[in-house]
């Protein structure tokens, strides 16, 4: 029963914050136009590495699906300075997991995290810029990001908002989020209080060992939360747990793989070593310059919270709101692509055109699915674009050059099969 319980107050505690960050992750998405990003990604120079960090760290966008967005920028004329940038903000922090953060690591985590994903997306690139500094004309193209739907209807805008945020989004990070929270209360249950004393007085050594597993592993700034206050519960310092916070979500080997490839390898390793030197450098100063009680003093609520259940009726609402939303998204991510294409591939036999079926691998999230649909859509003899998201199965309707689809696709840091 400590288990459920564990699980039971950490949803709780975090479920009123995500809700809000939710929201206004489906407002800046309904609200705030795509040409927004647009003016201000697609120009070369430290000012665009600063903008690109700037609306990078509020966009609830997880590693993978940060992915083909920045690896789009770039394909259209971003910087690559501009592109990386973007790239290490991102994924770190995000509205829904500075509202998160705050709910269950305090104010101090909450406010060093964002400033951390700006201080180390500017450094990362404008080191880039440094080793890319002819950009030329190709900076003026068109940068390609995912836009709301075109409405002129206030109430329009709200429904694509709540559209977005409650279904869009959790789609995009439920699975993880539930990851990150079955480990953090396996973690409090079943890890020895104690357990990560040995590494008291060696707080470098433990960062070390944190990169290590972090770097490998996939969680996304939400998930990586819970995992880290249940860490810390066990022992490890602050400044070991904020190098979980900014690797996990930030760096993973399937990120490094598809920056390799798609920005190169420089590119690759200034992306990296710009995250795990930063968030080493940020986690020392926390632990040796910063009081510990700013970090400490949120967990004593936590630290009983395996033994008993304690929620009080606004957070068991929101947690009731919350779990019927996961349910609902991931219903909807795994059965929608499915009817859509079924509905999809009726129209084709009706109007009698030719459709072409290729397997897309790498595909993650709704992101990475609007990235192919998008991107696919407007290549020379394509009429349209299906993708299901669960399967990697897209068809494409017209006469398209194959190798233009292979190109494209490998360009957003996908591989295809036909």
């Amino acid at each position: 029963m400590e288990f459920v319980y564990s699980l039971i107050n950490m949803v709780a505690e975090m479920a009123p914050y995500l809700l809000l960050g939710f929201f206004i992750a489906g407002v800046l998405y309904a609200f705030v136009p795509g040409g927004f990003y647009r003016n201000h990604l697609s120009r070369p120079g430290a000012w665009s590495v600063v903008k690109a960090a700037l609306i990078g760290v509020p966009l609830p966008l997880c590693s993978c699906g940060v992915l083909p967005t920045a690896v789009s920028l770039r394909r259209n004329g971003a910087s690559r300075g501009a592109s990386t940038s973007f790239l290490i903000a991102t994924p770190q922090t995000g509205i829904d997991s500075i509202a998160a953060t705050y709910s269950l690591l305090g104010p101090a985590f909450a406010v060093i995290r964002p400033v951390a994903a700006l201080v180390t997306a500017f450094v990362g690139g404008m080191l880039v810029n440094k080793e890319d500094k002819a950009c030329g004309d190709e900076c003026e193209k068109e940068v390609d990001t995912i836009d709301a739907p075109a409405s002129d209807s206030f109430g329009k805008k709200i429904i694509d908002a709540l559209r977005y945020g409650f279904v869009d989004m959790i789609q995009n990070i439920g699975k993880w989020l539930i990851i990150g929270l079955v480990i953090a209360a396996a973690i409090t249950v079943f890890v020895p209080d104690g357990f990560f004393t040995f590494f008291a007085d060696y707080p470098f050594l433990s960062m070390i060992a944190v990169v290590i597993v972090a770097v490998p592993m996939y969680v996304c700034s939400t998930g990586s939360i819970p995992i880290a206050l249940s860490l810390m519960l066990k022992g490890l310092s602050p400044g070991a747990a904020f190098v979980l916070l900014m690797a996990g979500p930030a760096a993973n080997f399937a990120s490094i793989i598809i920056v390799s490839k798609s920005l190169g390898k420089k590119t690759a390793a200034i992306y990296l070593g710009t995250i795990i030197v930063g968030a080493i450098a940020i986690g020392l100063c926390i632990d040796y310059l910063m009081p510990r009680e700013w970090f400490t003093m949120p967990l004593v609520a936590s630290a009983s919270c395996c033994h008993h259940l304690d929620i009080d009726w606004f957070s068991g609402a929101c947690s009731v709101v919350l779990i019927l939303l996961l349910i609902n998204a991931l219903i909807k991510r795994y059965t929608s692509n499915k009817s859509e294409n079924h509905e999809h591939n009726i129209t084709n036999e009706m109007e009698n055109n030719q459709t072409t079926t290729i397997i897309v691998k790498g595909m993650t999230c709704g992101h990475c699915k609007a990235m192919v649909e998008k991107n696919l859509s407007k290549l020379a003899g394509v009429e349209s674009v299906t993708v299901d998201l669960a399967s990697g199965e897209t068809k494409i309707q017209g006469n398209p050059d194959m190798k233009e689809i292979k190109a494209t696709i490998d360009e957003l840091g996908f591989s295809v099969n036909a």
